[in-house]
């Protein structure tokens, strides 16, 4: 997406949000222009929330360090795959230097969505330990897997959650949940495709394109209301819907909110 291109997304979602996510599968750290999209967006007075996997925090720390941004989400289970051993100090010393500095002005969610994975708790111990050795903290390692949200200095919070599976990634039969999708969110892809899913994206789920129609008629349009109208009901009207492990961890959420509504006034 060029900056020109970039510009003009912003103009027409100016008036339904001030907030922006760069993410949608991408790792917006990748983009060549990345601090001018930055200066694009403060100018029009957005918010700016990135999602990283983190492995180039230490390559564009100066531009992070010199451009407003209001969260910075990270992915440190994504290193378990993706960085060699070698390599694992580096990383996750280059990411809390960067976030031990920049979380006077921004807030910092080191997440490791991966506590239902056994597989993963040599993985996730050894990141609470660096945690703990880097930031003078004393994080136990239970907690950690139980706890959705820990605060492990003003702005820097270690988020626990489960892996779940993307958008067809399983054939899952879903039929009866809600979502998020249309009701908070958007997405928008590089080429303009918008999308009711943050996850889509492939565009399985199009509603149109940004640079072609306004934002105003897409979510208006037969689609949009029909998939809206699903979800307010519990019903899943399209496939790809029905094979998304993120409406199973959703559900989840919302179930505990339930019982703790539940608990309140019995």
């Amino acid at each position: 997406m060029s900056p020109d291109e970039f510009s003009i997304i912003l103009s027409k979602i100016k008036p339904y949000t001030d907030y922006i996510y760069l993410h949608v599968l991408g790792e917006p750290l990748l983009h060549p222009q990345l601090a001018r999209l930055l200066s694009i967006a403060h100018e029009e007075g957005f918010f700016v929330n990135i999602t990283t996997n983190g492995s180039l925090t230490g390559e564009k720390r100066e531009i992070l360090i010199h451009q407003p941004v209001r969260q910075f989400n990270i992915s440190l289970h994504d290193a378990e795959e993706n960085i060699g051993k070698d390599k694992m100090e580096e990383y996750l010393r280059d990411i809390f230097d960067f976030a031990n500095e920049k979380s006077k002005e921004s807030y910092f969610s080191l997440r490791l969505w991966n506590s239902n994975s056994e597989s993963s708790s040599c993985f996730n111990n050894y990141c609470i330990s660096a945690i703990n050795s880097y930031f003078g903290v004393n994080l136990d390692a239970n907690r950690a897997k139980e706890e959705k949200n820990i605060k492990i200095k003003d702005h820097i919070f270690l988020q626990n959650s489960t892996r779940f599976s993307w958008p067809g990634e399983r054939a899952l039969g879903i039929r009866r949940r809600t979502c998020y999708a249309l009701k908070h969110h958007v997405a928008i892809l590089a080429d303009g495709t918008t999308t009711p899913c943050c996850l889509d994206a492939d565009g399985r789920l199009a509603l149109g394109n940004i640079f072609e129609e306004s934002l105003e008629d897409m979510i208006n349009g037969e689609r949009a209301q029909k998939i809206l109208s699903g979800f307010q009901k519990r019903m899943v009207t399209e496939k790809i819907c029905s094979d998304c492990g993120y409406v199973l961890y959703f559900d989840k959420r919302e179930e505990r909110k339930d019982a703790k509504t539940q608990r309140f006034y019995s």
